[in-house]
């Protein structure tokens, strides 16, 4: 594994700016609301040639709602870290605070690096004399919004991670299956990933809301990897009044462009609502294979006509979805849980599969025979050949003479006769449609 840094500091001092900052991304959520970092949140870093995952993690408070969870976050990310960065506040100053947060740090025997931020330049350094009352030895001035001093604390971090990163090869990430746990606030994402992993690695509460960031974390199911990403609850346009929560539902949507596989989780108890539909086309439209789980299923009155009710009325209202499985789950109880990788596997598997040019055009022509095309203003369509061009999903470009006059229902029709020809009964499959370039008279 690569070495592990961990900021750690109280709320508000820039941990997630600095976090952006290090991975040049826009991944932690910055705002100028205190505690807007609730979870853990991980980023793949290099500096210097040194390769390191990178934890921003919320901030060290008292009287919060989730004060308790956050520090059990935090003492968490400093417990698999290999370095520590502490975070202090250059413009507010020195907080009794701090003084708590050195002598907890004071007690680990791991690196850590004291850095001082909003000193946006060497005339503000006069800052940094209060801190020296904190018994540190070495503090670095720092601006991670505007780079002052970035660059000799980041040096100094990668040459102590130099011996570390010599010693660890950096995992190879690349065969992990990504599934994205999406779903309406409050349905249970966060549950169905603490139970899947076995511990509580996420925070978990009954206010709706409380997953703000996307959290990758990892897990191994017989001897298989895959990423897991919390996202955000996704609500309905009208009812995202808080910026905050629009950024949110962005990077929520943004999880669902690098994923493999949706995990859309429903909650079972509630009933399927057109938001939960709504979502379900998210993943539809980003080409993700798909997974429909209705959680909460211990709380649901049943009778020997439930289920097939309630996968009636899913397949009803969510009829482009008709390849995905569907299967009813309880994160608290751990009620078919472990089930849920069996049909991932299926679904990535099918997910990545290549049809050769041969076969595609023989089923491609056996369909064709048996159901031919409408005519176009008195011509027939032609359907030439057939070639697949990528996969995730697999996707078939057919060239056609008029590929604007085939209709839908045709082109459904294609997919079909696709999905039971090669058992692609568990994917989306993207139809392309293109104009076969005329050849040049010579």
């Amino acid at each position: 594994m690569k070495p592990i840094v961990a900021i750690v500091g109280r709320p508000n001092v820039g941990k997630s700016t600095l976090f952006n900052r290090i991975t040049r991304t826009k991944d932690a959520l910055v705002d100028d609301l205190p505690g807007v970092t609730r979870d853990r949140h991980y980023g793949d870093a290099r500096w210097n040639d040194i390769g390191f995952t990178l934890v921003d993690t919320g901030g060290l408070t008292e009287g919060d709602d989730f004060a308790e969870a956050i520090r059990y976050q935090v003492s968490q990310a400093i417990a698999d870290a290999d370095l520590i960065i502490l975070l202090l506040d250059g413009k507010e100053g020195v907080s009794p605070f701090d003084q708590d947060v050195i002598d907890i740090l004071r007690t680990i025997k791991k690196p850590i690096f004291y850095a001082v931020n909003k000193i946006d330049g060497a005339e503000q350094e006069i800052l940094l004399s209060d801190f020296y009352q904190l018994g540190i030895d070495e503090i670095y001035p720092l601006s991670a919004e505007h780079r002052y001093g970035f660059n000799d604390l980041l040096d100094d971090v990668a040459e102590r991670l130099e011996g570390l990163a010599a010693a660890a090869t950096a995992e190879n990430d690349a065969h992990m299956i990504r599934l994205a746990v999406v779903g309406r606030p409050n349905v249970g994402k966060s549950s169905l990933i603490n139970c899947i992993l076995g511990e509580k690695r996420l925070l978990v509460s009954d206010i709706p809301g409380t997953t703000r960031d996307a959290i990758d974390t990892v897990c191994k199911r017989n001897g298989k990897s895959y990423l897991l990403v919390d996202t955000a609850g996704i609500r309905r346009k009208g009812k995202v009044s808080q910026k905050l929560e629009k950024f949110s539902i962005i990077k929520a949507l943004r999880s669902l462009d690098r994923c493999d596989v949706a995990l859309i989780v429903l909650d079972a108890d509630e009933g399927i609502t057109d938001q939960d539909i709504a979502i379900a086309g998210y993943a539809y439209e980003r080409g993700c294979g798909c997974i429909l789980l209705l959680n909460k299923w211990d709380l649901v009155v049943k009778d020997s006509h439930t289920i097939k009710e309630y996968y009636s009325r899913l397949r009803e209202q969510a009829k482009f979805l008709s390849f995905a499985p569907a299967m009813t789950i309880s994160a608290l109880t751990g009620q078919r849980v472990t089930k849920i990788f069996k049909l991932v596997d299926e679904v990535y598997e099918q997910y990545q599969r290549r049809i050769a040019t041969g076969r595609l055009n023989r089923i491609l022509e056996q369909a064709l025979e048996k159901n031919e095309p409408s005519l176009h203003r008195g011509r027939r369509i032609k359907f030439f050949y057939a070639v697949q061009t990528t996969i995730k999903p697999p996707t078939i470009v057919c060239f056609v003479n008029y590929p604007n006059a085939v209709h839908f229902s045709y082109k459904r029709y294609l997919i079909n006769q696709l999905r039971e020809a090669t058992d692609l009964d568990k994917t989306p499959i993207r139809l392309i449609l293109r104009q076969r370039e005329r050849r040049k008279k010579r």
